[in-house]
Order: structure tokens, then C-alpha cells, then sequence
């Protein structure tokens, strides 16, 4: 397993709506999960989708400490409902993080890493955020994208002097 670059918004990748997956039991997709699962460990992280590290393909992996770890292929909701405000950061926007609106319900289908087909229903869980964030990312959304101005972003460093000059800035266009 390999640790992979995570792209940084401002990365062209981030951007596009990510590639359908056609063949689960392609080794090179087995391998890119793997991969996924060390770097969001890595990171570390709850979620991370496969354009994050430059592959445009709809593969997000997530792992919280009630539900355990999953690979998801072509996950879509299929189903949300109710409202809630919560915060929020990503790995793809570092040292920041806001308060951004999520579904209180959430279900999504995808596919297993070995091809069976999944539902997963979540209720005002971090799963129930995670498969929105990450969903998002292979649609080509960031989480900032649901502010309406970079002025609702909270930095979470100590200070800003301690930041990569590439992160100290980020833009909403």
C-alpha cells in the first residue's frame, strides 16, 4: 500500500465529475483502494474520494468508529431528508473548516469492493455527513462550495504564520 499526494483545492481534478468504475475486479482498482484507505489513514482522515488523489474515478473510501471502514464504487444518494448545520473540514482544504448545512437522512447505494451491490441508510450520523462529503467530491463539489463567501471559513491552525503559503488562501470561485 502506498501513501498518494492528496490534491489541494485550486487542483483541476477536484473539479470534474468523476468516471463511472465499469470492472470492480480490476486489480489496479483493488489497489487504488488500498491505497486510499493508507493515505486517509495517513492523513488522517474519516473519508476520502478517489479524485482527492488525482484519480478521477467514483471511489470513496470511509471510515468511522461506529460503522467501521468502507469502499464504496459509484455510490449516489438516492434519498435525504431534513436539515442540519454542522462543521466541517477536508483534507483537499487544509487548516480550514465551517459550518455548512447536511441532510439529516441519508441513503446511498454503491457497490462493494467485491461488486455486491450496498444500501446504506444513515440518520444524523458522521456517516450520514462523510457519504455526503465524499459524494460530493466525485461530483466535483468541495465542501466550501456550499458557502456563500470564503469569509465563513474558520482557520483551525494555531496561527496563520505556521501555514503552507499554498493553503493560506482560499478562494471560492
Amino acid at each position: 500500500m502506498a501513501i498518494l499526494p492528496i490534491r489541494i483545492a485550486g487542483d483541476p481534478v477536484l473539479r470534474e465529475k468523476a468516471k463511472k468504475i465499469r470492472k470492480v475486479d480490476d486489480p489496479s482498482l483493488q489497489q487504488l483502494i488500498d491505497d486510499m484507505v493508507a493515505t486517509m489513514h495517513n492523513a488522517p482522515g474519516v473519508g476520502l474520494a478517489a479524485p482527492q488523489v488525482g484519480v478521477s474515478l467514483r471511489v470513496v473510501v470511509i471510515e468511522t468508529p461506529d460503522d467501521g471502514l468502507m469502499a464504496l464504487i459509484n455510490p449516489e444518494v438516492v434519498k435525504s431528508s431534513g436539515e442540519r448545520r454542522l462543521m466541517e473540514g477536508c483534507l483537499s482544504v487544509p487548516g480550514y473548516q465551517a459550518e455548512i448545512t447536511r441532510s439529516k437522512q441519508v441513503t446511498v447505494k454503491a457497490l462493494d469492493r467485491d461488486g455486491k451491490e450496498v444500501r446504506i441508510k444513515a440518520t444524523e450520523t458522521l456517516l450520514a455527513q462523510a457519504l455526503e462529503h465524499e459524494i460530493d467530491h466525485i461530483n466535483g463539489i468541495l465542501y466550501i462550495d456550499h458557502l456563500d463567501s470564503a469569509d465563513e471559513l474558520i482557520p483551525i491552525r494555531p496561527s496563520i504564520d505556521d501555514a503552507d503559503p499554498q493553503e493560506a488562501e482560499v478562494s471560492l470561485a
